[in-house]
């Protein structure tokens, strides 16, 4: 049986930092690499240019309808969606040539291991990251919300799993985990607020991020990681605290599904 023929779509913006690395890594994997770029205003176009790949222009409209509009794109059936700071370790480049000869299933999971700071995550609940990242696009689609997207196979479709783990270079600075955060709670209060889930009091804003905090610090062994271990714990309880402070104070009708204030 001939191998199936693969292709690799990555979303980027504004991601001359990463995608080097994530593009060198593909040699000897896919038949077809995809960058669907959102109008980047750095380098990014440039350097998918000097790789040799395709890379289509599309508007950011979420990450649910990007991904799936960058899988409608793509060349093959068979697809592996990968982010611009997401690295094929050699382990997982050997397990997805050989699942192209053997395919057997509807998608196929993988581990993510997180690089924070310089320092690679094997706890604080960030580890093993299992997604499902390689798949037959006939079988599944991208689903979810503002955030949290996941491909979700059809009813009935079982998923298989890879070896290997895929490289995640998340944060390089404490200063953008926190920029990242205050954007991503706001889409977390959003979600929330369209959801009809608006009722906050002080065990939301007090209890959950104290939880949070004792679950990944302590439970999730997230002291084990050092100080990036600390530094998740904390931040993560800020974010559950900004989330539920954003949809109390922040979130209105006025705002989100509802009459605008500019006139």
């Amino acid at each position: 049986m001939p191998a199936v023929p693969l292709s690799v779509v990555v979303i980027t913006y504004n991601e001359e930092q990463n995608i080097a690395r994530c593009l060198e890594a593909l040699h000897d994997v896919a038949e077809d690499v995809l960058v669907v770029d959102s109008f980047s205003t750095d380098r990014t176009v440039e350097i998918c240019q000097q790789h040799g790949v395709r890379v289509v222009q599309h508007a950011f409209e979420g990450y649910v309808a990007q991904k799936n509009f960058a899988t409608t794109q793509a060349y093959h059936d068979v697809v592996l969606q990968l982010d611009a700071d997401e690295v094929l370790t050699e382990e997982l480049r050997q397990s997805i040539r050989q699942v192209k000869q053997h395919w057997q299933h509807a998608g196929y999971t993988l581990t993510r291991l997180t690089n924070y700071c310089g320092t690679w995550v094997r706890h604080s609940g960030w580890y093993p990251d299992r997604k499902l990242r390689l798949y037959d696009r006939r079988q599944g689609e991208w689903q979810g919300l503002l955030l949290h997207e996941r491909f979700q196979l059809a009813d009935g479709q079982a998923a298989g799993t890879l070896s290997g783990d895929l490289l995640h270079y998340s944060y390089y600075s404490v200063e953008q985990h926190v920029s990242q955060l205050n954007r991503f709670t706001s889409f977390a209060a959003d979600e929330l607020w369209l959801a009809n889930k608006r009722r906050v009091t002080l065990f939301h804003l007090l209890l959950k991020p104290w939880w949070r905090f004792v679950h990944g610090y302590f439970f999730r062994l997230g002291f084990l990681d050092g100080f990036a271990g600390l530094s998740i714990a904390v931040i993560s309880a800020l974010g559950v605290f900004l989330k539920f402070a954003k949809l109390k104070f922040g979130r209105s009708e006025n705002r989100i599904g509802g009459k605008s204030n500019e006139q």
